[in-house]
């Protein structure tokens, strides 16, 4: 038994030994950094503050509902105001030099987020009523509101794009990769997305972080809105990227649209598994011809007919 201990102590030690400051996940003072969990439980409660009376929180036995928005208004304004101060901490640019700078910038910034609050408001419900328009198999806005990974997904993206507008560091990624994880949807809370945003089943879609998607757009699972490439590193940071989705823009499932010079024109509809890399005009209509299709069974082989595509219009990317 004293020889397992020793031998338990030897391989602690030797590990606590390995964190001695010259790598960058050596351990750091763990009080000065956003914490993960709050910022995830802010976002919890920011739903009850988006979707009054949906997402309750059940600790509260209060008979009039107003006062329990009050109080959980007033508990994430404070607990964002504490984190948003800690982010302030990673700001490269205009940083606060001293703690009272840093509190009283994290409060300025909590009041203008909260001021905008109505705002993404609006724009969720319109990405609700745009989820419920275009899904025929949806039952009721409730159940858009309560299932739905696409609506959660937006929602996150709507609360952390406005703290992205104000150069909070951190917290807007660990907000939008919390739905990320939850939602398999990878929406960078710098994109620009216009109202009415409608993705549907959602897995596997990204957009990038200098995209631009104008109103009344619809996206499906697999769709990637991304960079040709990120081997230039850090020294593509602050360039656009990503491409531009004009208005009334359809993208079927797995299709990728890559490119910071790429503009989708309004009123388009990409088909699936189309790989796009540089504009398309206004008004067209784009797709993957059929493939031959062979089929086999174990005494005979032959091809199946390629389906006449009528006058549908091919753009060739």
């Amino acid at each position: 038994m004293i020889k397992k201990e020793k031998e338990i102590d030897e391989i602690v030690q030797n590990i606590i030994a390995d964190f001695d400051g010259k790598k960058n996940i050596d351990a750091v003072n763990l009080f000065d950094k956003p914490d993960k969990a709050e910022v995830i439980e802010l976002v919890d409660n920011l739903f009850r503050v988006i979707y009054p009376g949906y997402f309750r929180d059940k600790s509260y036995k209060i008979y009039n509902p107003k006062n329990s928005y009050a109080i959980n208004i007033e508990d994430v304004f404070y607990h964002l105001n504490k984190q948003v101060a800690l982010a302030l901490n990673y700001r490269k640019e205009d940083a606060p030099k001293t703690q009272e700078e840093r509190e009283k910038e994290s409060y300025r910034i909590c009041k203008t987020f909260f001021k905008k609050i109505p705002t993404i408001r609006e724009y969720v419900e319109t990405d609700l009523l745009a989820t419920f328009d275009g899904d025929p198999a949806a039952g009721n806005l409730d159940e858009i509101i309560l299932s739905y990974p696409g609506l959660r997904a937006i929602t996150v993206y709507r609360i952390a794009h406005e703290l992205y507008k104000l150069k909070v560091p951190v917290l807007p990624r660990l907000m939008s990769e919390y739905a990320h994880g939850e939602t398999g949807i990878d929406i960078h809370p710098g994109a620009e997305i216009g109202k009415y945003f409608f993705i549907d089943h959602g897995t596997g879609i990204v957009v990038g972080e200098t995209s631009i998607i104008g109103e009344n757009v619809k996206i499906y699972q697999g769709v990637t809105i991304g960079a040709l490439s990120t081997r230039g590193g850090q020294r593509l940071s602050g360039k656009k990227r990503h491409p531009t989705i004009c208005d009334n823009v359809t993208i079927y499932a797995n299709a990728s649209i890559l490119g910071g010079d790429t503009v989708i024109g309004e009123n388009t509809i990409i088909g699936g598994n189309a790989f796009i890399t540089r504009s398309i005009d206004a008004n067209m209509r784009v797709s993957m011809k059929n493939l031959e299709m062979e089929y086999t069974d174990n005494k005979t082989s032959h091809h199946a007919e390629e389906i006449s595509q009528g006058d549908e219009w091919y753009y060739m990317i």
